[in-house]
């Protein structure tokens, strides 16, 4: 019986060593990776090929780890990359547009895209079976602030169909849009998801479009930094990169079911079946990049819009707000 309690002793110093051991090595490994904050405007399956590469550790295998932070506002990140709270904002590129205007010496550049359009669907709080853009004539929809990616495109949706009178409501800030929506503000509200699924299963709304498919092709969320960090840190600009393009390329070769049984852990209050219809509505919009580089032409687009609109008077150029290499 002696025996039995030495043997059991020394297997029992030996399982605690060798779990000290992998802790050990494990933090150590840790230690070897370079953290970049990135400031993110909201946490969506919308960005599904960044969250891939950083479940599937691509990030780690370039040496880097991904310290995200939640970051409600495109004007927010930015402000955050420009005060060096953070490394990397993902955003929209307007933000660094209204930055580059702005004079600053030091402004904030965008070197990787990710979604190549509009993330938003629009839910209605009436059910209608055959939507036509023509619904919104008369209608108050609430589209984000003035001035951000997602009332920009939203518009530049409107005139594409060529539908009039359309009461667009700017005076709701982006994190506050489903609330508004819920308390009865709006017959119409634009929504990322996954709060155009939630709006859904708790019976306050009807997803009727993707505002993605009426507006076309943008830069419309993309990673950016200070001009002197990408000069500066090429390297990791170029790792992070790479390992995004992984993210890409695995999103674009793999079905709904798949990626959603990967990044299901970004989102833990959300079933496996919900992720899987919210991953398919944004394959089926084609919302993905096929890489992290920007053509001049979709970065005109958006130019284009902002002109349109009233938000910018003139082009910006292209070779400095845009680092593809």
């Amino acid at each position: 019986m002696k025996r039995i309690f030495i043997y059991g002793g020394v297997i029992l110093i030996a399982l605690i060593a060798t779990l000290l051991i992998i802790f050990l090595n494990k933090n150590n490994e840790e230690d070897k990776l370079k953290t970049l904050k990135v400031a993110e405007v909201t946490h969506s399956p919308f960005y599904s090929p960044f969250y891939i590469a950083i479940e599937k550790g691509y990030f780690e295998e370039v040496g880097l780890n991904i310290d995200l932070i939640l970051t409600s506002g495109a004007n927010n990140v930015v402000a955050a990359v420009l005060s060096g709270d953070v490394e990397i904002g993902l955003c929209g590129p307007e933000a660094t547009i209204y930055v580059y205007n702005e004079g600053k010496e030091d402004y904030v550049a965008t070197f990787a895209g990710l979604t190549k359009r509009d993330g938003q669907f629009i839910v209605s709080r009436q059910k209608i079976e055959k939507f036509t853009m023509n619904d919104l004539a008369g209608k108050e929809v609430i589209a984000g602030r003035a001035g951000g990616m997602p009332i920009i495109n939203f518009m530049n949706a409107v005139k594409n169909a060529k539908v009039e009178n359309v009461n667009i409501n700017d005076s709701v800030d982006f994190a506050n849009l489903t609330s508004a929506f819920i308390s009865g503000e709006g017959d119409f509200v634009n929504l990322f998801e996954p709060n155009a699924t939630k709006i859904e299963n708790m019976g306050y709304g009807y997803v009727v479009a993707s505002v993605g498919k009426h507006s076309g092709e943008v830069p419309y969320t993309a990673f950016n930094a200070k001009k002197s960090f990408i000069n500066n840190n090429s390297n990791d600009i170029n790792n992070f990169k790479a390992a995004l393009n992984k993210g890409l390329e695995f999103t674009k070769k793999n079905n709904s079911d798949t990626i959603s049984k990967i990044i299901i852990k970004q989102f833990p209050d959300a079933s496996l079946n919900e992720l899987i219809k919210i991953v398919d509505r944004y394959k089926k919009a084609d919302s993905w990049l096929n890489t992290t580089t920007i053509s001049e032409k979709i970065f005109e687009n958006l130019e284009d819009m902002m002109i349109d609109s009233g938000f910018i008077k003139s082009y910006v150029p292209f070779e400095d707000l845009i680092i593809n290499e």
